[in-house]
């Protein structure tokens, strides 16, 4: 390479058996420290941004490592308080308590007309069916397939069975599942291992996530602000599926959550540990 004040120029060669090529080639002092500062800033973005891509995998792939352990030694904690005995009295499959005074009431199972008129000697017969299966499943289930984690952790503002309608409508209603309260963007776990059966907009449901933990076992997460999995993907327990919202029919943000046995409604707390002392949102610390 030659250079005079202005240009530099390069010089490349070619040699055959009989003859030698040479090229010439001249390039302004300009335009060549233009392009060599080019390249050095090239190389510096490149470099900054491969390394920004790696640094963000990791720090998604520790934040799931840390959020599930996180969520799981906490539940476990609970769950090691569970007693052999937290099982009909405290978790009855079926709310007998009611306002009215007739001994007929009516079970709200995904919609009225899906509803069914049972008199309270048929709830008991029906409870006691429930119960009896579930008790099989119990024993014969793989425990990582039960839903005995909480979805998310809050005050529960909703019990399951009959309410004062929130939308101030009918006088009472049935309440099939347990409302948590949050806030929205909060955190929503997967309680047990299934298969995502439904994930979309349900009209009250807002944004809904059904499970099939297998067995006729499911559980539903409504009101969700964002659904995180898609119908037919599986997912372990603790897994992230979503973030608590107020969508659909909703006076708030919260998550109801339901648990269903061959489409039937069933109390969560049945396989829930002690209620979690009014511990809120698992992202907290955000």
């Amino acid at each position: 390479m030659q250079k005079n004040d202005r240009s530099y120029i390069f010089l490349l060669t070619h040699t055959t058996k009989t003859k030698i090529f040479i090229r010439r080639f001249e390039v302004s002092k300009k335009l060549f420290q233009t392009g060599i500062a080019s390249l050095i800033l090239s190389f510096v973005i490149l470099t900054l941004g491969f390394t920004g891509f790696i640094n963000s995998n990791t720090f998604a792939k520790n934040a799931k490592n840390e959020i599930i352990p996180q969520t799981e030694s906490t539940l476990t904690a609970q769950q090691s308080k569970v007693s052999a005995n937290n099982s009909k009295a405290e978790y009855q499959t079926i709310n007998y308590e009611r306002p009215a005074a007739s001994e007929d009431f009516i079970l709200n199972s995904g919609g009225p007309e899906d509803s069914l008129k049972l008199t309270t000697a048929e709830w008991k017969a029906e409870e006691s069916r429930l119960e009896s299966q579930l008790s099989l499943i119990e024993k014969t289930s793989n425990p990582a397939f039960l839903p005995t984690m909480w979805a998310h952790l809050g005050e529960i503002n909703n019990e399951f069975g009959f309410r004062h309608d929130p939308f101030g409508g009918r006088a009472y209603e049935f309440h099939a599942g347990i409302d948590i309260d949050g806030n929205s963007g909060d955190i929503v776990a997967a309680p047990a291992n299934g298969i995502i059966t439904n994930a979309d907009w349900q009209g009250g449901y807002g944004n809904m996530i059904e499970i099939d933990h297998g067995n006729g076992l499911t559980t539903r997460y409504g009101h969700l602000s964002r659904i995180g999995v898609q119908i037919g993907d599986t997912v372990q327990r603790g897994q992230i599926i979503g973030l608590l919202g107020s969508t659909g029919r909703s006076t708030g943000p919260h998550l109801h959550y339901e648990l269903r046995l061959n489409d039937k409604s069933i109390n969560p707390r049945r396989f829930l540990p002690p209620e979690p002392n009014k511990i809120k949102a698992l992202n907290s610390d955000k």
